[in-house]
């Protein structure tokens, strides 16, 4: 089954101006002599459709006919996979308004009568964008149901069988404008969640169920080449990113059902050339550490459109399967549509597999950008990597270099929590799979400091004074200080002699979730506009003039009384 090159080269048609329907097969073949348990898959990114621009989709849709034909004669079991963001999120007719188009009925009837022309089978998750139509509908509820009928959903998720024991599943997010924190996580809802474990349980490995799933974003834990100047500072790179629980969840379900061979996911719009775009769930011991992830395969999908790249790449996958395996394939949009093996996947048994990559890593000189470097713990055969940082005798971590841009290293809490330093940002990552969680300290305030660890739960801090009260606050403070050793990160800056205390978060995290829901930085915006406005009436100015800024919450101080709100150098004279 499995070719080490496959090159298929595709003449394309002109483009069409309107979507039609595939043709059916020229040749036809009797089922009863069709296989049970080969399929074909045709797996497209981040769409982002933009009316205004759509050579790339004819082309895309033109190169991959004839696979899906091809498939179709073979053995007939084939099927489409969108994952989600189906829409521009933004303006496309600016002269007329400014709604987005991501979102809108009017989109999705685009995308559904796009992904229609294949002429086989389509599944569709929604991605981050696709209730972004912020103007139309008032709720996520009422945007949810209209994404769902246009694309004949009766539920946000999917599950379709397309061979034999061998099952495609999804998940979509459900949240934008109700989102806690960035409206562009991509949130699985615990109904969909419940739904997904509980399949698992039901179609076991054991049984020889195979199972491929679909989100719009991969896990934590996938190994997959992550953004950090995007998707890791702003808590949206994995599914369910701002929950601890929630996040670790589906890796946790991956390594204890073996039925979830291959996790196929966008949301990055990162191209497929690179190794670390496809990685596997175990991998030679002479190469490193167990990767820990089960019997799955994980899968960057990159985009089709190519304004909508971050590196050039135009690129969608298409995978091909039996009861033996499974390849895992590019369909090049920028090369003529040629199909390019990546990696191979072999059965050994229910429970086990081999992949082997198909090509070197082919990245280009720039793409180093696009890579982030994750710690690793090292296992019984292998030590943690050079950037790990330990304990003195005193209990104390004190770096022994000053915060560069191009400082490395990375470090555990007592309280297991995993703080490191990356192109000069402090990150908190993982404490089970190391995967960047988010920014902790910007390069603003880092560079140039130093980091230290200390000790702070000393025996007698067991009595917090609190001094505008001057009452103690005793009891939980000293059971917390048993349970386990408290600690201090703090910066130093050696030059002007002062430090910085990186206090935690009130769950004890310390990524800063200082990207807010959308819906709310939008009325943000409306009100400095409105402010500026009135500065221009007001003070007899225009409005570039009038210095508006803004003042947030909730914590400025350890005070428990709340005497001020003020930031100091912003909103108020600074400090020193």
């Amino acid at each position: 089954m499995f070719s080490r090159v496959a090159l298929l080269s595709v003449v394309l048609a002109a483009p069409t101006t309107a979507w039609v329907s595939a043709p059916a097969s020229r040749a036809t073949r009797s089922r009863l002599f069709m296989s049970a348990d080969e399929f074909t898959i045709g797996i497209l990114g981040d769409l982002h459709i933009d009316p205004r621009k759509m050579e790339d989709y004819e082309i895309g849709r033109e190169q991959f006919l004839p696979i899906l034909n091809d498939a179709k004669d073979k053995h007939g079991n084939v099927a489409l996979v969108s994952l989600g963001d189906l829409g521009e999120s933004k303006s496309v007719r600016p002269l007329e308004t400014t709604e987005l188009f991501a979102g809108t009925t009017e989109c999705h009837e685009m995308a559904a009568e796009f992904l229609s022309s294949f002429g086989v089978p389509y599944e569709v998750i929604g991605g981050n964008h696709d209730l972004e139509g912020l103007d139309e509908f008032a709720t996520d509820a009422a945007n949810l149901q209209m994404f769902m009928d246009k694309h004949g959903k009766p539920t946000p998720q999917f599950v379709r069988e397309v061979a034999e024991k061998t099952l495609l599943v999804g998940m979509g997010s459900t949240v934008f404008r109700e989102a806690q924190f960035t409206s562009h996580e991509v949130t699985i809802d615990d109904e969909q969640m419940a739904w997904f474990e509980q399949l698992l349980k039901d179609k076991p490995a054991s049984e020889g169920w195979k199972i491929f799933i679909f989100p719009h974003a991969p896990p934590n834990g996938s190994g997959l080449r992550v953004l950090q100047e995007n998707h890791v500072v702003n808590g949206c790179c994995w599914l369910n990113h701002s929950d601890d629980k929630k996040c670790r969840k589906f890796i946790e379900l991956v390594r204890e059902h073996r039925c979830v061979k291959a996790w196929f996911s966008g949301h990055f719009h990162l191209g497929q050339d690179y190794q670390d775009s496809i990685t596997f769930p175990t991998i030679d011991p002479k190469e490193g550490p167990y990767p820990n992830r089960g019997s799955c395969v994980f899968v960057q999908t990159s985009v089709m459109r190519g304004g909508t790249s971050r590196d050039g790449r135009q690129q969608s996958r298409l995978v091909r399967g039996n009861k033996d395996g499974f390849e895992i394939c590019t369909v090049d949009h920028a090369n003529n549509g040629d199909i390019r093996v990546d990696a191979t996947v072999t059965y050994r048994d229910d429970s086990h597999e081999v992949g082997v990559y198909n090509h070197a890593d082919m990245a280009k000189d720039d793409d180093e950008y696009f890579q982030v470097y994750q710690p690793s713990a090292g296992d019984d055969l292998h030590p943690p990597d050079a950037g790990y940082r330990g304990y003195d005798e005193e209990g104390k971590l004190v770096l022994d270099f000053i915060a560069t841009m191009e400082s490395v290293a990375w470090w555990r809490m007592s309280c297991g929590r995993v703080l490191g330093m990356l192109n000069g940002n402090l990150i908190e990552y993982d404490t089970s799979t190391l995967a960047p969680l988010g920014l902790v300290v910007g390069a603003d305030e880092l560079v140039g400091k130093r980091v230290a660890v200390v000790d702070s739960g000393l025996p007698e801090e067991c009595l917090v004074v609190d001094e505008s009260e001057s009452v103690g606050m005793e009891g939980a403070d000293c059971a917390q200080a048993e349970a386990e050793r408290e600690q201090a990160v703090v910066m130093i800056d050696e030059a002007e002699g002062t430090i910085v205390v990186v206090q935690p978060n009130e769950d004890g995290s310390y990524w800063r979730k200082i990207v807010r829901n959308k819906m709310v930085r939008m009325k943000e915006v409306r009100r400095i506009r409105a402010a500026k406005a009135f500065a221009a009436e007001f003070l007899n100015m225009s409005e570039d003039e009038a210095n508006v800024v803004s003042s947030w919450g909730p914590y400025t101080t350890v005070s428990g009384t709340a005497k001020k709100t003020g930031v100091a150098g912003l909103t108020a004279p600074a400090s020193r």
